[in-house]
């Protein structure tokens, strides 16, 4: 195994037990640079726990942790105590749920985690990571809605739409996507289009193969391309229904 590895972690979605299944099976080490694709709550019933481990790994890893829609959603409701009846129902409820036990320090804890969570990454390879997607043609740095960061599924349909072949200098290969060597996302589960395992279309790589639904969790290795894969999560919460 080489040293040095930079590995990508898609959705979690409260699967504490997929992720450390998933880690152990990639043998990571503290060599190895982690880069978590967001969406850490929301779907399973260990949400808090998951927070908790995720905060213990960066104190003995090199992590990178952006921001996923669900985890706005989480800190808005942590820092604020609003009630949001459509977050409730696709995966609130168990979230919520799984902080009752948690003490307020611990909340304050919690709350800084998602605070500093990051956008996007682009590491010194030209490569971009980042939850959902970017609408600006000239790149994430010119984008006008920060959201889209976490929230925009135009970016993957864009790039499944693509016909295979086209290369970056014709004149029908989108703006956006031309920036960069390679784009690595979650957000949308390629569960919606058959698949289990990360799907790559264009330069983008969607690695969110269905966690919070019955697929498994995915962790890939951005320059060898080797995938390690939990067991479907739902299999590890028996009883539960995820955000079936």
């Amino acid at each position: 195994m080489s040293s040095k590895r930079t590995l990508v972690v898609g959705d979690i979605h409260g699967g504490l037990r997929a992720l450390e299944q998933v880690l152990e099976r990639a043998a990571f080490s503290e060599e190895d640079l982690l880069i978590f694709l967001g969406d850490y709550v929301d779907g399973w019933s260990e949400a808090a726990e998951t927070v908790n481990y995720l905060i213990q790994i960066k104190t003995t890893h090199n992590c990178i942790f952006l921001r996923g829609n669900h985890d706005e959603l989480c800190y808005d409701w942590l820092s604020t105590w609003k009630d949001n009846p459509l977050w409730f129902q696709h995966g609130g409820e168990v979230t919520m749920d799984s902080y009752l036990s948690v003490d307020l320090e611990l909340r304050k804890i919690h709350l800084n985690f998602f605070e500093q969570l990051q956008n996007f990454h682009l590491d010194q390879k030209n490569r971009l990571f980042l939850h959902a997607g970017f609408t600006n043609i000239k790149g994430v740095h010119y984008e006008y809605f920060s959201k889209s960061f976490y929230w925009d599924r135009t970016l993957w349909e864009v790039a499944l739409s693509l016909n295979p072949g086209i290369p970056e200098d014709d004149y029908r290969y989108p703006k956006r996507l031309s920036h960069y060597k390679e784009i690595y996302i979650g957000h949308t589960p390629v569960t919606r289009i058959g698949k289990t395992v990360p799907v790559n279309a264009a330069n983008v790589w969607n690695i969110d193969t269905g966690a919070a639904f019955m697929g498994p969790l995915s962790l890939i290795d951005v320059d060898t391309k080797e995938v390690w894969q939990s067991d479907a999560v739902h299999t590890l919460y028996p009883g539960e229904k995820g955000r079936n």
